[in-house]
């Protein structure tokens, strides 16, 4: 499991990877990029989560899925394994959708929330 820089996992999620074994040789990794927020109670199961998205709250983003850069998966969405959610969009539903394309703002917003945590984790270690 590799979480970049600035990211956070909120509270009862579950971050998992696929063993090396028959039906998965090498196994599959599980990825996260910078600056992203995962959802509390999130299932996130080896999968590549692209720089600046945003995993709403009890989202589930399965095996073999790519999450590209700029991507808000809405609470509650289920993303079938192997599925590509392309760049800069909005994806909700079970199963995941795109609905469509993020404002400047949205984008915005997301690395506001990484950073707000990244300044809550500051003010812990400075109390």
């Amino acid at each position: 499991i590799e979480i970049g820089a600035r990211s956070n996992v909120q509270d009862g999620s579950v971050l998992h990877v696929v063993h090396d074994g028959p039906y998965s040789p090498g196994g599959l990794a599980l990825q996260i990029g910078a600056d992203v927020t995962i959802g509390h109670k999130a299932v996130v199961h080896a999968a590549t989560i692209g720089h600046r998205c945003l995993i709403g709250m009890a989202a589930v983003v399965t095996d073999r899925v790519v999450v590209e850069d700029d991507v808000i998966v809405g609470a509650g969405s289920v993303v079938p394994p192997g599925n590509r959610l392309e760049s800069r969009g909005l994806y909700l539903g079970s199963p995941a959708k795109r609905v469509r394309d993020l404002t400047a703002r949205e984008i915005e917003q997301v690395l506001y929330i990484a950073a707000h945590y990244v300044r809550l984790k500051d003010s812990y270690l400075t109390a």
